[in-house]
Order: C-alpha cells, then structure tokens, then sequence
C-alpha cells in the first residue's frame, strides 16, 4: 500500500435536490473527517446499486469491469483517490494480476463504484483529505432542540397593507366556486 493515505469508508450518498448531482460522502476509518465528493446520477445509482447488494438481471457498467478483472485473475486490491485539482479528483483502481501490482487511472466515482463491488479499500491521499476533508464542528450539539410554540398574537398589519389586500378579498369574492363550468358556453352541464 501506498505511504501516506488514509483508509475511508462510504457513509452515505446525498442528494442535491435543486441539481442532478449527487454526492458521495466518505469518512476516514480512524477519524471523525469526512470527504465530499460529486458524482453523476449514474455513478450514484451504480454505487448504491453495490452497496444494497441489489441483484440486477444483465450486469451494470461496474459489475462488467469487475468481471472482467475476475477473468483474467486480476484481483482489485484497493481504489484511491490520489489527488484534487482544479476541484476534480483523480482516482486509481490498483489490481493485482500476475503477481504484479498493476494502477488503472480512473475517475474516483468510477472507482468508489469498483471498490464497492470488489470489497476493496478506499484510500484517499493524505494531501487530498488535507486539502478537501471536513471535520464536523465538535461544538455543534448531536440534536438541536425544537423551542415550543409561542403563544403570541401576530402582530396586526399597517393599515395600509390591507387596503393592498382588499383588491384581493374583492376578486375572491368574486368567484363562484359552487359551479365552476357555469361561464363557460362550451361545458357539458353539470
């Protein structure tokens, strides 16, 4: 194994809800320091696929590479993530073949995807969790506690606020909501 990295695991992948991104979260084994990383909604799905040991009819993209390692006695012995630049990680699927040790250039998701379908190691260069990792604020209470409700009145609108309403109340007055279809010459009688 390489000197100077650092052993994670998955703890979790999250979704982004106003992007199609997804992240992946990794969290060093000895450490409470966790590493973020964006992947592609594929890449999330081929992980997560893995990770709940899902049993798909035809093999993913993943599950074809690792077979193909298998058929030519290659063994994954790790996948690392060896570097962060210009925000892009660089990854490596380390196989052992022919009793040689043998490092595949690859993205990190792509990687994360094999290592979690091999049960391989994720290592991530000390630099990169330098760089890039978070360490939760110890500060930062397990659970924030909700404060009960207060029994106030709200407090009552400017005048003048609700003379901007009452073009409102007007217009909802208005309506005749008890036949919806009765202004329109084209509607079936109800």
């Amino acid at each position: 194994m390489s000197s100077g990295m650092v052993e994670v695991v998955i703890d979790s992948i999250r979704v982004h809800l106003m992007a199609p991104q997804r992240v992946v979260v990794l969290k060093q084994v000895d450490a409470d320091r966790y590493l973020t990383i964006w992947v592609g909604p594929y890449e999330a799905e081929a992980i997560t696929v893995s990770l709940q040991e899902v049993e798909m009819v035809r093999p993913l993209t993943h599950d074809l590479l690792k077979n193909v390692f298998k058929l030519f006695n290659a063994r994954v012995i790790r996948v690392e993530i060896v570097k962060l630049q210009d925000d892009i990680y660089y990854g490596n699927i380390v196989v052992e073949a022919d009793g040689r040790e043998i490092h595949i250039d690859a993205r990190s998701s792509d990687a994360i995807a094999i290592a979690a379908r091999a049960h391989a190691p994720i290592m991530v260069h000390q630099s990169v969790m330098d760089a890039a990792s978070v360490v939760p604020d110890e500060d930062m209470p397990e659970s924030i506690d909700t404060p009960a409700p207060r029994k106030e009145t709200p407090p009552a609108l400017p005048e003048d606020s609700s003379d901007r309403l009452s073009v409102f109340k007007d217009f909802l007055d208005k309506l005749d909501l008890d036949s919806p279809n009765k202004d329109k010459p084209d509607s079936p009688p109800a």
